[in-house]
């Protein structure tokens, strides 16, 4: 007789995966995260020329802060939904609702309009990375998961080239197919996603065992009503100013939201959408509050590169993301290292540490960076930046799913990818405060220098200048501005709001623009460089941790199996000491195995053990110990973290207590039943 195989997409009862099947549902998943990917890249480059044709450049920021505002606050809600009613619909359903969102933004008539498209393209963008994080942790354990984080790695590195280039493609299209150039920057997404749901639909099946929860609707929110204005005003405060009063008026809200959601989610306990409970763990704590202010630094960094190579010099969109490649080439090797390293030794606590030591000397060495610097010595500053990135981005994220029972693995993944988030946030907004706020006085500080030069007044009054409108408009606002005495100023120049006329002018004209940029920008990345010290002191405090080699899926079924035994092996007790009781000539029931004493004789009916619970209460004692050791006893974490271990002995003891019940001779209300009854 022949036996038909299993299909390599089938969940395995026991968890344990192969790898074909593992390759299989990582499709499925990188298609999702390469949407969300490179949908960040794609937007940023054609942003000024979707904002020219909707006449709405004053109003960009929105299109931002929409998208962010529904990303950040739906990240927790997707990871918790997950935890309760499963994974697959839901990853789904964040790809359906980010492709609606897509095709809905192509067609787009304003920018206020674009905005809102933005945001619903926002709450399944929430979805995509930390869903498919915790489907990772599904399906492989920490220790292993190292080992594939190369392939998400490509995800990033790919989309981070692509995305300026596709983006600097369509944008600079007048029209493709009859539809118009930066349109195709959202349709673009359309194909990718159904090809991604269909791939997803077909390859990924996991065993999913419901948990009945309350959903935290109060804990939502008062999120909603804590992130709204702290995030609008992370986007806007450069705008109105960070005293205005209309800012004021945002922080004062935000901090009530802020006492809310505490409040909420100390009140729902368990049932919370992130449980303040996770804080009691000292890996956890230390893992999040790394993350922020690691991660605060990271994207001053990140968000600083890209301008200065196109400001400083004058790289094209395209082009810039070229120039990138050592920074992406940076975060895969390391992070391909690191990941080798932690699968076969199982430690992961020195890889942060190390990253963001690496990181602080690569921002050190950006901070030495100057406007006429070579690329070449610039890229290999990127380079040693990407050394450092690649050893804390994904390490952080294994420590946070270690740490947690396996039925949380969703909840833990969203909330950590929730504070990086936050923390990537203020310190994009705090960094770009920075930069700009300090560009005016660095340019006043070099025209200073350079307005007495001949070559600067040679190629000021240069009759070139004044047969294009953009250069003769910046020439006449620069002559005005210095007109007082004080060698130019930028201020009214506009060169803050437009730096593209730099490429029109003159060398000995623009030098001193460039330098001023320049020396901003190392402000920068100085500054980012303290803050990244601070978390490396931060994580320094990390507790030993050992990556356990369950996965999530694994785990789980350890709990089911070992919750399905401990309870036959009760039943089996009870039963036999029924049957002891039954008469004086019934037979005694054998000793079950592993019990020693009186227990072992099926004495249940004539007295309490000697601890005052029912019978078979030392078998459960035996068996919940080795589930408990299996589920969580390689995940030392300084905490000595048993949350699978509880989960398993919650489904025993509650097993036991229906054996207990019937054994008494009554149901679970206490009433009698059976022989029992009167």
């Amino acid at each position: 007789m022949t036996t038909t195989a299993p299909p390599a997409t089938a969940p395995p009862q026991d968890g344990v995966f192969t790898h074909r099947q593992i390759l299989t549902i990582f499709v499925g998943l990188m298609m999702g995260m390469f949407l969300a990917a490179l949908d960040q890249t794609i937007v940023g480059t054609a942003i000024r020329v979707i904002a020219d044709d909707l006449h709405g450049l004053d109003n960009q920021a929105w299109v931002t802060t929409a998208y962010l505002i529904t990303s950040t606050i739906a990240t927790p809600l997707w990871g918790k939904l997950s935890d309760i009613y499963g994974r697959k619909g839901f990853f789904i359903s964040a790809i359906s609702i980010f492709v609606v969102g897509s095709a809905l933004c192509s067609f787009a008539t304003s920018m206020y309009m674009l905005a809102g498209f933005r945001a619903l393209q926002g709450i399944g963008a929430g979805g995509l990375m930390s869903l498919a994080l915790a489907i990772i942790g599904d399906i492989v354990s920490p220790r292993e998961r190292a080992k594939y984080q190369g392939y998400f790695l490509a995800v990033f590195g790919t989309s981070s080239v692509l995305g300026p280039i596709v983006g600097g493609f369509f944008a600079g299209s007048s029209s493709i197919l009859g539809i118009t150039g930066w349109r195709w920057v959202f349709l673009v997404n359309v194909p990718i996603g159904i090809a991604a749901l269909l791939v997803v639909g077909k390859t990924l099946h996991l065993h999913h065992v419901r948990h009945d929860h309350r959903i935290d609707w109060w804990g939502a929110a008062s999120l909603i009503v804590a992130l709204v204005p702290l995030l609008v005003v992370a986007e806007q405060g450069r705008t109105w100013g960070w005293g205005s009063g209309t800012a004021l008026a945002c922080y004062v809200v935000g901090v009530i939201g802020v006492g809310l959601f505490v409040a909420a989610e100390h009140r729902m306990q368990e049932e919370a959408l992130i449980p303040l409970r996770i804080f009691n763990n000292r890996a956890i704590t230390i893992t999040i509050v790394g993350s922020v202010i690691v991660g605060l630094g990271m994207f001053g960094g990140i968000m600083s590169i890209p301008l200065y190579l196109q400001i400083v010099h004058q790289a094209t969109p395209m082009s810039s993301g070229f120039m990138m490649l050592p920074l992406v080439l940076g975060i895969m090797i390391s992070s391909i290292v690191s990941g080798q390293l932690i699968s076969r030794t199982g430690k992961v606590r020195i890889f942060p540490v190390l990253g963001a030591a690496i990181m602080v000397i690569g921002l050190l060495l950006l901070w030495r960076v100057r406007a006429d610097t070579s690329l070449v010595v610039v890229m290999a500053f990127m380079l040693v930046f990407g050394l450092g990135l690649g050893n804390t981005m994904q390490p952080l994220t294994l420590i946070v799913q270690n740490a947690v029972a396996p039925r949380e693995i969703g909840m833990a993944t969203s909330s950590a990818t929730f504070f990086r988030q936050m923390g990537g946030t203020l310190g994009v907004a705090i960094f770009l405060s920075i930069l700009f706020s300090s560009a005016g006085s660095k340019i006043q500080g070099a025209l200073q220098q350079a307005v007495p030069t001949p070559a600067f007044q040679q190629a000021l009054h240069d009759p070139k200048l004044m047969q294009d409108p953009q250069t003769a408009n910046f020439v006449k606002a620069l002559t005005h501005a210095g007109q007082g005495g004080g060698g130019g100023g930028a201020g009214g120049t506009g060169i803050l709001n437009d730096s593209s006329v730099l490429g029109k002018l003159p060398d000995a004209l623009a030098y001193p623009f460039r330098v001023g940029f320049s020396d901003a920008m190392d402000l920068v990345f100085l500054i980012g460089a303290l803050v990244v010290v601070l978390g490396f002191i931060v994580l320094l405090f990390l507790p030993r941790i050992e990556l356990r080699t369950q996965s999530g899926m694994q785990a789980a079924a350890a709990e089911r199996a070992a919750a399905a035994e401990a309870a036959a092996q009760a039943d089996h007790d009870v039963h036999g000491s029924e049957g002891a009781g039954a008469g004086p000539n019934a037979p005694m029931a054998p000793p079950s195995p592993g019990m020693q004493g009186p227990d072992a004789h099926g004495d249940a009916d004539s007295s309490p053990s000697e601890d005052g619970h029912g019978p078979g209460r030392h078998a459960i004692a035996e068996l919940t110990a080795p589930a408990g050791a299996a589920a969580s006893g390689d995940a030392k974490n300084g905490d000595g973290a048993d949350g699978d271990g509880r989960a398993a002995s919650e489904l025993v003891l509650a097993a036991l207590r229906r054996v207990e019940a019937r054994a008494a001779g009554r149901d679970l209300s206490g009433q009698p039943t059976g022989r029992h009854r009167a």
